[in-house]
């Protein structure tokens, strides 16, 4: 996996909306995604900008056996200084959805979308085996705490890549990639020294955590479960 909308520059560091730049991130991204294709890997997911009502939008993609899929357009735009995506983006329009990659349940979350642990547990309950976060987040982040809380809710793993580094008057981005194991637990943290982390998921133990505390519970036992 990458991270957020990885190739060429930060478009949303500007306040103010610019077509010939969003044109030439839609255009470094085709090119970007062409090169991975030709690395002939089994599967890769990232996130592209594409064309949308007069604006662009953030869509999360897998790339499995040269063939480009849609998985899911980012729901939740920050607008804060330094990430002022709802100048540049259109929201999407649905939840996201669980797709079949190299014969895993996956589910994308598009960064900020980490936060929003119903998002999280709606994927986990409709059967992901991995949920993918894409980011690009400054240091220090949440977003350590709040993957762990994903893979719990959901029972999922989770696994996040954070874009790095400080181009002109661009945020300046860093924090680790982590892997969370279905139970939460810490697979693995990516840092300056270890830019590349590689690990192993098993489908079957998403499967299992699903039926195990808090994933079997329903949201009305969750409402109405007593404190201790």
């Amino acid at each position: 996996m990458t991270n957020q909308l990885p190739f060429g520059a930060w478009v949303a560091g500007s306040p103010r909306y610019d077509e010939k730049a969003a044109a030439a991130s839609v255009e470094i991204h085709e090119q970007g995604l062409k090169a991975l294709s030709d690395l002939d890997l089994p599967a890769v997911i990232t996130s592209r900008p594409v064309w949308s009502e007069g604006r662009l939008a953030n869509e999360g993609v897998v790339l499995e056996g040269g063939r480009l899929r849609y998985l899911h357009r980012k729901l939740v735009l920050p607008d804060q200084e330094g990430w002022r995506e709802r100048t540049w983006f259109q929201p999407g329009q649905s939840a996201p959805l669980l797709a079949d990659v190299l014969g895993v349940r996956v589910g994308v979350l598009l960064c900020t979308e980490l936060m929003f642990n119903e998002m999280a547990r709606h994927l986990g309950g409709d059967g992901a085996e991995l949920i993918v976060v894409p980011r690009a987040t400054d240091a220090p982040s949440p977003c350590v705490t709040a993957g762990a809380m994903a893979a719990i809710v959901s029972g999922s793993y989770v696994v996040s890549s954070n874009r790095a580094g400080r181009a002109g008057n661009n945020p300046e981005f860093g924090g680790p990639g982590f892997a969370f194991a279905p139970d939460g637990g810490l697979l693995a943290k990516t840092s300056a020294e270890e830019s590349l982390v590689v690990v192993e998921i098993d489908a079957r133990l998403a499967r299992r955590q699903k039926c195990r505390y808090p994933c079997y519970l329903t949201e009305g036992e969750r409402l109405e479960a007593p404190v201790g």
